[in-house]
């Protein structure tokens, strides 16, 4: 789906426009294009992310359901550029 489809049409939720101002409000500085995992699985980053999850509950479905994440997006999904955010 997600490759067949601009991702710029895609809307995976009702509020995607929301989460993702929330986002960048919340997140200002985390950098996308190449994550360090320390900014997702440190105690400090998820006493950030905790509850900015617990926003969207009973908003979004599986809310709180882990993702498979590129580090870096300029390169393919490989054991070594994948990591599991919950």
């Amino acid at each position: 789906l997600i490759s067949s489809v601009d991702p710029k049409f895609l809307n995976l939720t009702k509020v995607d426009d929301q989460i993702y101002s929330d986002f960048r409000r919340t997140f200002r500085e985390l950098r996308v294009d190449v994550l360090d995992p320390e900014d997702l699985k440190s105690e400090p980053a998820k006493e950030k992310w905790r509850p900015f999850c617990l926003r969207y509950e009973g908003l979004v479905e599986d809310f709180n359901y882990g993702t498979l994440l590129r580090l870096d997006c300029s390169k393919d999904y490989t054991e070594e550029n994948t990591i599991f955010g919950e």
